[in-house]
């Protein structure tokens, strides 16, 4: 699935590379990637527990939500996106995708972030702002300075934004450590606040209830696991599912798909190679990834 950059085969789609250092800004993770002229249309997003900004500076990408509205260029996907994503032009694109938790998309989208849905055009949000970033990295000759210039980017919008209340952040990062297991109704106790208070505020400020994020977490380790060759009783087992079925429930709700089809997406191979899923980026340099490739 990965190899390296001066080998040639048409049947990859992509190339990809990452950062050659860890990243400065806490919950914010970057991958480059450039077309091969071989990604054939309605390839699907997968859900992630992150809100994504997908910075294109080269070439066409569109992509299609459930109502079948079609939006091009710079995106940014809400945490989750509840709605099936489609990919349909993708065309001598070059691009940078931002993975942002939660916590630091409030920062960098401030409010805004509780309310995208499923996908809006930075056009929308930022206007000329977002034309000029594009043009800035596309200006740039080595992905090095397009990450440098990027996390300096995030860098000032983090410094001039107003953080999420602490409990709100302390109750992710639990979620996140739990791998989206264990009662959700312990958090605000853990936290010192009322249920209430502790739902009303997470969903204000990250865009979903708790509850329907630790099933996000929750989904996004078990079908990584299934990507990687593991049976679904055990995965619905080691992952906090009551039995299989239940496991199946959660991926055809997040992806239309069965637990036995979902390994096959591409988009879940990405994961492995441009964030070194799961945790910390494991492997470095530029990697390719192939059509129907789904191990890690």
């Amino acid at each position: 699935m990965w190899t390296g950059a001066s080998e040639r085969d048409d049947g990859l789609l992509w190339d990809i590379t990452c950062p050659g250092r860890p990243g400065r800004l806490p919950g914010v993770t970057m991958a480059g990637f450039g077309d091969r002229g071989s990604t054939p249309p309605g390839l699907r997003l997968i859900p992630h527990p992150a809100v994504t900004l997908l910075l294109v500076f080269g070439g066409t990408i569109a992509v299609e939500d459930a109502t079948g509205r079609q939006r091009q260029g710079s995106f940014v996907t809400g945490l989750g996106f509840g709605d099936i994503l489609r990919t349909r032009r993708m065309e001598a694109f070059e691009c940078l995708q931002v993975r942002l938790s939660p916590v630091a998309a409030h920062a960098v989208l401030g409010g805004v972030v509780a309310e995208i849905g499923a996908v809006v055009t930075l056009d929308d949000l930022w206007g000329r702002e977002s034309a000029r970033l594009s043009e800035r990295l596309g200006a740039l000759s080595s992905w090095e300075d397009r990450f440098a210039l990027t996390e300096a980017w995030l860098a000032r919008r983090c410094a001039a934004a107003r953080r999420v209340d602490p409990e709100v952040a302390v109750a992710w990062h639990r979620i996140v450590a739990r791998g989206g297991r264990g009662r959700i109704g312990h958090l605000a106790a853990e936290v010192g606040w009322s249920g209430k208070r502790l739902w009303s505020r997470f969903g204000a400020q990250l865009g979903l209830p708790p509850k329907r994020a630790a099933k996000l977490v929750r989904f996004d380790h078990a079908v990584h696991r299934l990507a990687a060759g593991r049976n679904a009783a055990g995965v619905a087992a080691d992952g906090g599912y009551t039995d299989q079925s239940h496991l199946h429930r959660d991926v055809m709700e997040f992806t239309s798909l069965t637990p036995a089809t979902v390994v096959d997406e591409p988009f879940l191979a990405v994961d492995d190679i441009a964030w070194g899923w799961p945790g910390p980026l494991n492997r470095r340099g530029t990697g390719r990834v192939r059509a129907g490739d789904s191990g890690c």
